[in-house]
């Protein structure tokens, strides 16, 4: 209703101030008859046809399925990629250095500073992995974090994507990069510094942490780099411009793990015992946000919780679901820091997953994580409510739900119809979630992935969209028009049916990232109406919702 409000009182204030003045002119024929909305059906029924008889590209340029890193470069560079590049557009092939040399593509981080605002990303996956990377790194395989996992032949040519954050540009300006993947910045004769038996899986010796610290200092920028969760915590974001945090060895361990004593490596086993203490996404992106808001110029920032995903590829719907509310946790941390009258918060899917939440006569209420009120009629045996289409939890005879326990365990395996050692993606539509200023303009209806960057940088007149503002600065011949006090946030048609109504209470998004097994093989070959200033904060949150995957960015800009 607000939202509506405000378009009628700047249409009033419009009208008054441009047609009052004029002289009253002579009653203009009225055209919008049959005819004309005859047309006008004709022409919208003619596009509509034509775009679902052509040949697009599928999900992926060359996969109907989406998958991670070629989803974040359309979610975050607005091209269409291949399955598994990341940062190039059609021209560039899997594994193929020399075809990634000409197809670079900007990202909205890229954008963001050249607009002079500051930067961010903050993930619980690894920083090089394939959502994060997507914002600054350019690879023909997103598998090459590290230069061990280059071709020797091409590693001159192209660079690994840990040496690309550190010394190519727009890495080496991002102010603050939070998340795990300390691997791949450590040479292999380094132990790493919480895990003394692991080593880094650099070849060339270098250590890049210790790198992107000195490069900071020889610019006299005020930098730090941490890798604890003590060390955060001491952290003074008025002290500091940049900051390096690498959280953990590999990916930032699950909520479910932090603050525990675990016997696993990664999850998968191993003879050591680690304290899982890594600090939460809430942690990290109220100190993003604290370092990143000094900019008068705007910021962007990156928010993902990468490790729903994993828990979907696992068929382990406790620890997904946990996830997503540790993301929504960070969520709401955000908008404790932000004005959400001035900032555009955008939630939405990379890809899907293949969990499915079924039952016939379930009542309302009924644990989630348990099994279905009644027995299949076909076997009699019970099932949960929760499976999967693919992965680990095949069986035969099926995994049955534990008897008449209230609770299920994190580590509980739900059954899958096919046996995968991992499970798929979602080839499914997903939906877009929109809070703030010209969300219902900007984010409705059904839109390709690689539309959303570019309504951003609309919103924020960024790169390619900046002329938006220009014009409407350059041109002094229209009156000034003032702006009604009414820009209220504002949830887009595609988003859940409730919006934000108090600061302190905000609709629980469910949300994630987005994976597959990092360890496998590679394979072969409201336009401004005067020229006033405005802050525009435009925050992304890329998540799995249910059986979704998701990103979340955030950007602030001056006009």
């Amino acid at each position: 209703m607000l939202a509506w409000c405000c378009i009628v009182i700047m249409m009033c204030t419009i009208s008054t101030g441009v047609l009052s003045p004029a002289p009253i002119n002579a009653e203009v024929k009225e055209t919008y008859d049959r005819h004309y909305w005859y047309a006008k059906a004709q022409e919208t029924l003619q596009k509509r046809l034509q775009y679902a008889s052509e040949k697009n590209p599928t999900y992926n340029i060359d996969a109907q399925t989406g998958e991670s890193s070629a989803c974040a470069t359309a979610l975050l560079c607005g091209v269409k990629a291949r399955y598994e590049t990341l940062g190039l557009d059609s021209g560039a092939r899997f594994n193929n250095c020399a075809s990634a040399i000409n197809s670079k593509v900007t990202s909205l981080i890229d954008w963001a500073h050249e607009a002079g605002k500051s930067s961010g990303i903050v993930t619980t996956a690894r920083i090089t992995h394939a959502t994060p990377a997507a914002l600054y790194a350019h690879a023909p395989s997103r598998y090459w974090e590290d230069d061990s996992r280059v071709p020797p032949t091409v590693r001159r040519d192209c660079k690994d994507i840990a040496l690309q954050l550190v010394e190519n540009d727009p890495g080496k300006n991002i102010n603050v990069i939070m998340g795990g993947g300390r691997r791949h910045f450590l040479p292999t004769v380094t132990s790493d510094p919480e895990h003394p038996n692991r080593e880094g899986r650099r070849l060339d010796g270098r250590n890049l942490a210790e790198d992107w610290a000195r490069e900071k200092k020889r610019r006299r920028l005020r930098a730090q780099y941490i890798h604890s969760k003590e060390q955060l915590a001491k952290l003074d974001p008025r002290t500091v411009d940049y900051v390096l945090g690498l959280f953990e060895y590999s990916h930032m361990e699950f909520n479910a793990e932090r603050g525990v004593v675990l016997d696993t490596d990664e999850n998968i086993g191993s003879s050591s015992t680690v304290k899982a203490d890594d600090p939460s996404l809430a942690d990290m992106t109220r100190t993003a946000l604290s370092i990143l808001s000094k900019n008068d110029k705007g910021f962007f920032l990156l928010l993902e919780g990468g490790r729903i995903d994993h828990a979907h590829h696992y068929n382990n719907p406790y620890r997904a679901l946990d996830e997503t509310l540790e993301l929504e946790t960070a969520l709401l941390a955000a908008l404790e820091k932000v004005n959400p009258a001035e900032t555009l918060i955008v939630v939405t899917a990379d890809h899907g997953h293949v969990m499915t939440f079924g039952g016939q006569a379930t009542p309302r209420g009924h644990p989630i994580l348990g099994a279905d009120t009644v027995v299949s009629d076909i076997d009699g045996l019970r099932y949960t409510t929760l499976l999967y289409g693919t992965g680990p939890g095949h069986s035969e005879p099926r995994t049955l739900p534990l008897n008449g326990t209230s609770t299920t365990p994190a580590d509980a395996v739900h059954a899958a119809a096919v046996p995968k050692q991992w499970a798929t993606h979602g080839g499914e539509d997903v939906p877009i979630y929109a809070l703030g200023p010209m969300a219902t303009v900007l984010f409705a209806g059904v839109v390709e992935q690689s539309y959303i960057p570019h309504a951003i940088a609309y919103a924020a007149c960024l790169a390619h969209q900046s002329h938006r503002c220009h014009e409407n600065m350059l041109n002094l011949t229209k009156p000034e028009v003032k702006l009604p006090s009414c820009i209220q946030p504002e949830v887009s048609s595609v988003s859940a049916d409730e919006a934000r109504s108090e600061s302190t209470s905000v609709r629980r998004v469910i949300v994630a990232s987005s994976v597959m097994s990092d360890e496998r093989l590679p394979r072969s070959s409201t336009t401004l109406s005067s020229p006033l200033k405005m802050s525009y904060y435009l925050i992304i949150l890329m998540f799995h919702s249910i059986g979704y995957s998701t990103i979340s960015v955030s950007i602030a800009s001056n006009i």
